[in-house]
């Protein structure tokens, strides 16, 4: 217990009890990616209650080794300083060429509630970046390693226009620049491509505008339980506006779930994304992309690219048990998963083979009404990924 007055906004709120409950989670950090290899160390995890017993905030200073980016240290935090609006920070630096300095707010408390606005800026270094060229047939023979190092900002406007439906309008700015990799063993992109080949690769910089609409049911935007969502966008790139060449990006989304006992310790999830990607000179990052943790879990990050990509995500929630452990109520579930995806040329010349199929299990730890921690394990043809992080896939 904390007197309230030794911490401060956005740790604590009006909403907040004096003393404040602050519950100290110290954890082993294991996790292991086709594309970092395996990364070891400790964290601890502060987590800060409101007067209603609800997590609110949380402070996580960490220490870690990988081989390839040796020791790192990091603070992440994430705070809702009230039901609508949520901070999000993560600073961390390592001492071979990883860095990442990222910063999101999300509000929902302008306009009387009614527009929904995203704000991200942030600096980060990627050492582990790979690319295997383009298609879904690209093998590992010509897997290469690059330093992907971006700067930029992304903010997204929802407004609601009719009953369940919003328009949504977006800005965005990324500057890419590609350095040496931190993975030994594997060529240098450029060793391998050229700027002819695979556009981008000296660098460039991307200034698009979306416009979309959103049909939403959902009961709970971070942790829905029922209810179906939908997107439709199309996204302009121009020269005249900064970018380094003209393109558009067409594409919609639909996801669901479905409880299926009136306790819903069963919730079936799915979602169905369709991306396609027109123009010239299209920087190979600013394609349609599937691999990671939310996409295809069971490969690495961008691990397939081309002009189009189709992506189907299945899974069911199972809440196992709820458990207070250290002070904190969590509900523990696993969730069984099937990812299935391809990328392409274009819609009209997806071939069925070309699909990958990724069976996996997940196992979440639920603290309501915000937070969720997971593990996801991913078995792909080239062996299994294993993602530790925050927040649910999709």
């Amino acid at each position: 217990m904390v007197k309230k007055d030794d911490l401060v906004y956005p740790l604590v709120t009006k909403d907040s009890g004096d003393p404040v409950k602050v519950v100290t989670l110290p954890l082993p950090v294991i996790a292991s990616t086709p594309d970092e290899g395996v990364t070891v160390g400790a964290l601890t995890a502060f987590l800060v209650h409101n007067s209603k017993d609800e997590v609110t905030s949380i402070l996580a200073p960490q220490i870690n080794y990988n081989q390839n980016f040796g020791t790192s240290f990091s603070i992440y935090g994430m705070f809702y300083p009230s039901p609508k609006r949520s901070i999000e920070v993560n600073l961390a630096y390592s001492t071979r060429i990883n860095d990442d300095y990222e910063f999101t707010v999300k509000d929902k408390t302008l306009l009387d509630g009614k527009l929904d606005l995203n704000i991200y800026a942030g600096h980060f270094t990627d050492g582990s970046s790979r690319f295997f060229g383009f298609q879904s047939n690209s093998t590992t023979a010509g897997q290469t390693n690059y330093a992907n190092q971006e700067s930029g900002f992304n903010i997204t406007a929802t407004y609601p226009v009719y009953k369940n439906i919003s328009l949504e309008l977006g800005e965005r700015f990324r500057y890419v620049e590609i350095k040496n990799g931190a993975i030994r063993g594997l060529p240098f992109i450029k060793d391998l491509y050229t700027a002819a080949e695979v556009p981008g690769i000296n660098g460039f910089t991307a200034h698009a505008q979306k416009i979309g609409f959103v049909y939403s049911t959902l009961d709970s935007k971070t942790m829905p339980t029922s209810g179906t969502a939908a997107e439709i966008f199309v996204e302009n790139s121009a020269k005249v506006l900064g970018s380094d060449a003209d393109y558009r990006h067409y594409g919609v989304e639909g996801k669901g779930f479905i409880p299926i006992d009136k306790e819903r310790r069963y919730i079936t999830a799915f979602r169905l994304l369709y991306n396609q990607t027109l123009g010239g000179d299209v920087p190979f990052l600013e394609r349609s992309i599937l691999g990671g943790e939310n996409t295809l879990r069971g490969y690495g990050r961008n691990r397939f690219i081309d002009s189009s990509a189709l992506l189907l995500n299945l899974e069911e929630r199972i809440r196992v048990f709820r458990w207070e452990i250290f002070g904190v109520n969590a509900d523990w579930e696993l969730a069984p998963f099937i990812d299935l995806g391809s990328v392409m040329k274009s819609l009209d010349r997806v071939q069925t083979n070309s699909f990958e199929f990724n069976p996996g299990l997940g196992i979440r730890a639920v603290v309501r009404p915000n937070i969720v921690g997971r593990l996801d394990i991913g078995w792909g043809n080239e062996g299994i990924a294993l993602y530790v992080g925050l927040g649910y896939p999709f």
